[in-house]
C-alpha cells in the first residue's frame, strides 16, 4: 500500500474516529481520591486489557499503548506488547511512539496562540508579495490562486489543492529540505479550485503552517512548540522524529510494515508540523487536557478562540454529523467530542476529547491494508474500553 492516503480514504479515518500483558504506572499513585475513585476496578481492567489484547491479535500489532483522563486527572496508563521484537524489548508506558497526523492539532493550537498574540490573523495571505511569506518561496508570477491562500485555508484544508493521495508533495523529494519542496510545489502542482470552496485532506497545507509559525516567531518549529505549547502543559518528552531506524530516538519503538511497507523510507523529519511528533499516550492526554481546560486547570485558549477553533468548515462533506474543523474533526459544531487520527507506514494513531470530560490517546507500531480497517479498529477499541468503566459516561 503507497504511503499516501487517497481522499476518500482520509474521510473514512477522520469520521471512525468518536463514532463509538500490561504494566502499571507509577501515576496512579499520585492521583487525587476523586480521581482514584474513578479508576477501574480489576474485573474492568481485566476487560479492557482483553478488548487491548483481541485488537493486538486481529491486526498483528507488534504494540499498544493507551492513555485516559477523566476531569483532567489519569485514570488509566497501560502498554502492552513489543517494542522492539528482534531485541524481546517490552513496550512500557514511556515508549514513544511516532504519532502522524494527531500532530495536526498542536500545530493548530500553535496558531491560535498566536492569533491571540496579535502575530497572525485568519484571513493573513501567505504567499506573494502581500503575503506572510513574501517572494520567499517560489518565483513571480505565480500560479493561479496561489497568492489568495490565507493562513485559515490551510487550518481547514479547502486551499483548493496541493491534497494527499498519490501526488502529495510530503512523499517526494525525500532528500529536499521544506524550502526547496515548497518553491518546487507550489510552481508545479497547481490549485484545483478557488481557496475556500473545496475541502481536500492537505499534509502539505500544514507543512506550510509549521513555515508560517517559524516565519513569525523567528524560531524553528519545533523548539517553539516545545517551549510555548508543551513545556505549559508539563511535556518534556516529545521531539521532532527521525527517517531511520538508527535516528530513532532513545525509548523510541521500533516501527514494523505490513504488505511491504517501509516505515524507514520517508522523511518523517520533514513532516514536522503535519505528522512528525513522537510523543506518549499520556503526554497527548496532557495536551488535551490543557487545550480543554478544566476547573482545576486553564486552557492554553481563551473561550472564543476555541470556538473558532472547532468551528466546522462549510464546505467540509459532512456524511455523519463529523466534520473537519482547524485541525480537529468535531461534532455538534464543535460543542461535542474532537479528535483526530493518524496513519503512516508502521504507524496507527488517534487522540479524542469527548464532551463528557474524557481524553485519551493510542498509539501503535504498525498499520494494516488497507489502513482504514484498524484506524476503525484503533478507535472501537478505545471506546470499548472507555465503556467498560460505566461511572465515565463514555
Amino acid at each position: 500500500m503507497p504511503s499516501q492516503l487517497s481522499r476518500r480514504a482520509v474521510i473514512r479515518s477522520l469520521t471512525s474516529a468518536a463514532a463509538a500483558g500490561v504494566v502499571s504506572h507509577p501515576m496512579y499513585a499520585i492521583l487525587s481520591p476523586q480521581a482514584r475513585g474513578d479508576r477501574p476496578t480489576g474485573q474492568q481492567r481485566g476487560e479492557m486489557g482483553r478488548i487491548s489484547g483481541a485488537f493486538r491479535r486481529q491486526f498483528s500489532v507488534p504494540a499498544v499503548s493507551v492513555a485516559i483522563s477523566r476531569d483532567a486527572q489519569f485514570v488509566y496508563d497501560e502498554a502492552g506488547g513489543m517494542a522492539d521484537k528482534e531485541h524481546a524489548l517490552q513496550v512500557s508506558q514511556s515508549s514513544l511512539f511516532r504519532i502522524a497526523s494527531v500532530t495536526k492539532p498542536i500545530t493548530s493550537v500553535t496558531i491560535f496562540t498566536l492569533i491571540e498574540k496579535g502575530k497572525l490573523n485568519l484571513t493573513d495571505k501567505v504567499f506573494g508579495p502581500s503575503g506572510i511569506f513574501g517572494n520567499k518561496y517560489g518565483k513571480p508570477p505565480y500560479k493561479q490562486y496561489v497568492t489568495d491562500t490565507t493562513v485559515d485555508q490551510l487550518l481547514t484544508h479547502t486551499c483548493g489543492g496541493w491534497a494527499s493521495g498519490a501526488n502529495d508533495p510530503m512523499f517526494q523529494h525525500n532528500g529536499w529540505d521544506h524550502d526547496k519542496l515548497i518553491s518546487w510545489t507550489i510552481e508545479n502542482q497547481a490549485l484545483t479550485y478557488p481557496p475556500g470552496q473545496h475541502w481536500a485532506y492537505s499534509n502539505f497545507g500544514y507543512c506550510v503552517l509549521g513555515r508560517v509559525i517559524e516565519q513569525v516567531t523567528g524560531q524553528p518549529y519545533e523548539s517553539y512548540v516545545q517551549a510555548n505549547i508543551l513545556a505549559p502543559c508539563g511535556i518534556t518528552d516529545m521531539r521532532i522524529a527521525g527517517n531511520t531506524l538508527r535516528q530513532r530516538a532513545p525509548n523510541e519503538v521500533v516501527y514494523y510494515g505490513q504488505y511491504d511497507e517501509n516505515p524507514y523510507n520517508m522523511n518523517v523529519t520533514r513532516m514536522d508540523s503535519h505528522g512528525g511528533w513522537i510523543a506518549t499516550p499520556s503526554s497527548l492526554v496532557q495536551f488535551l487536557d490543557h487545550v480543554n481546560g478544566f476547573a482545576n486547570m486553564p486552557s492554553l485558549l481563551k473561550p472564543e478562540t476555541i470556538r473558532i477553533m472547532t468551528m466546522p468548515s462549510p464546505v467540509y462533506p459532512n456524511t455523519d454529523g463529523a466534520a473537519y474543523a482547524r485541525g480537529w474533526m468535531v461534532r455538534n459544531n464543535g460543542a461535542g467530542n474532537w479528535w483526530h487520527s493518524g496513519s503512516l507506514p508502521g504507524s496507527t494513531t488517534i487522540m479524542v476529547r469527548t464532551a463528557t470530560g474524557l481524553c485519551w490517546a493510542a498509539l501503535t507500531n504498525t498499520r494494516t491494508e488497507p489502513s482504514s480497517q484498524i484506524d476503525s479498529a484503533l478507535d472501537n477499541m478505545m471506546w470499548s474500553m472507555a465503556r467498560s468503566v460505566p461511572q465515565w459516561g463514555a
